[in-house]
């Protein structure tokens, strides 16, 4: 059986898929499937519209994040650490998360600096209640 915090993790996976998905539909429309099927050699002849590239800077943003909080799941459940901190410190991690997304293509600020922090905060919490 999974634990909560894997779980999250998994449905953090999913998200970054979703993730993906809304920026990369825009992405090949906007500067077409010719360059983002190539090598990228060099900059494309169009750029993004502000939106998609909020959106492509909030899926990076994801993906750092991703790194940090899947090492914390880790610990937390190969040192047997699981309990009611770490699972609603995962959860705030997900649930951050999926608000980060909004809050970078609307622009919110500062809610999505406060946002971020609330998942960074969260993911710290883990390792260190991993190591107490």
């Amino acid at each position: 059986m999974m634990t909560p915090e894997l779980t999250t993790l998994a449905l953090a996976g999913l998200l970054q898929a979703v993730q993906l998905c809304l920026y990369a539909i825009p992405a090949n429309r906007q500067i077409g499937t010719g360059y983002t099927s190539s090598p990228r050699d060099r900059p494309p002849s169009r750029e993004l519209s502000v939106g998609t590239g909020r959106l492509q800077r909030a899926l990076n943003n994801h993906f750092e994040g991703l790194i940090l909080f899947t090492l914390a799941v880790v610990v937390v459940t190969l040192g047997q650490k699981s309990g009611p901190l770490t699972q609603y410190c995962a959860y705030a991690y997900l649930a951050a998360r999926v608000l980060y997304i909004p809050a970078y293509y609307f622009g919110w600020k500062p809610w999505r600096s406060a946002i971020w922090g609330v998942g960074f905060l969260a993911t710290l919490a883990m390792i260190l209640a991993a190591l107490l």
